[in-house]
């Protein structure tokens, strides 16, 4: 219950501040920061046409712009209740905290506000017209600007791919040929 009203809380919260939204995503490392307006964002995954900043990483970091307003128009569908719920839980809110080292508002990332900006981000995009996308997300998201810091996105990347190699790993060996001698 407890998590099915913070979800609605977050909602209303932004439904009564509608002005409450990510405008800038400011990229972090170090001592360098440089920004990219969301409406940029929008348009480039509504078009495939990168402007500005955004269009210069993706020129110099050889991506297929294709395939990143692909990416940022992917849509996630998982059922809001359940999401609500789980975001709230020991697991969810880890998972939460992990995301909060990437994602945070660029002028107080503190915890206790990162955590909740973070689940409103969520809430509120499950509940666009889009769904969960990572553009209804940065439109949900309760705070201006909102920081990626870049040296800890790379991290978690490199953490995910090799977690998913060993998981890739152990489902291309022969674990099937043990279990069925030991039988």
């Amino acid at each position: 219950m407890l998590a099915w009203s913070t979800g609605i809380s977050l909602t209303l919260m932004n439904a009564i501040i509608p002005g409450l939204a990510a405008t800038d995503v400011a990229l972090v490392s170090g001592g360098f920061r440089r920004s990219i307006p969301v409406k940029e964002i929008k348009h480039f995954a509504k078009t495939g046409e990168a402007a500005g900043l955004l269009g210069s990483i993706l020129m110099f970091s050889k991506q297929d712009s294709k395939e990143v307003a692909k990416l940022l128009n992917r849509r996630l569908n998982v059922p809001l209740i359940l999401t609500s719920r789980l975001i709230n839980t020991q697991i969810g809110e880890a998972i939460v905290r992990r995301v909060a080292r990437v994602i945070y508002p660029l002028y107080t990332p503190k915890a206790d506000i990162v955590i909740p900006a973070i689940r409103a981000g969520i809430i509120n995009g499950l509940q666009s017209d889009e769904g969960l996308t990572a553009v209804s997300f940065l439109t949900a998201y309760p705070n201006q600007v909102m920081a990626i810091n870049i040296s800890a996105l790379f991290a978690m990347i490199e953490t995910m791919e090799s977690v998913a190699g060993l998981v890739r790993s152990f489902a291309d060996s022969p674990l099937d040929g043990l279990k069925n001698k030991n039988r």
